[in-house]
């Protein structure tokens, strides 16, 4: 990887952060007596649009996968143990399993589709 390679992917890991606390901090929202969980929808097309652009950067598994990995990791320790200690993610609350399935499952088959295509290259 080049350094701008490098920088790019920081950049990339660092709005991996970003959307996950912005996707987690806006799941229990309302439109009013509706629960609205809109950022689960924007989990399921951000997170594999960034491990697709970190597996344009380098052919390796642990560039690809790293968008994937950090997301859930930043998902874990906001939702469990988040600011002034309140815990966002509810076991028994639907819009929780959503928001984490939307967010790993689309990843995991984009992972998926980055590495067979770069299997298929070698």
């Amino acid at each position: 990887m080049t350094l701008f390679d490098r920088v790019l992917f920081g950049f990339l890991l660092l709005d991996t952060v970003l959307l996950a606390l912005v996707e987690l901090f806006y799941l229990p929202s309302w439109i009013g007596e509706v629960q609205f969980p809109i950022t689960t929808a924007v989990a399921a097309v951000t997170t594999p649009l960034l491990v697709a652009a970190c597996g344009r950067l380098a052919p390796r598994r642990s560039v690809a996968g790293a968008p994937l990995v950090l997301w859930f990791a930043t998902i874990f320790v906001f939702g469990l143990f988040g600011p002034g200690g309140d815990v966002m993610l509810l076991g028994d609350d639907w819009r929780t399993l959503l928001l984490v399935f939307s967010g790993t499952l689309p990843s995991a088959l984009m992972l998926g589709i980055v590495l067979g295509k770069q299997a298929a290259g070698r």
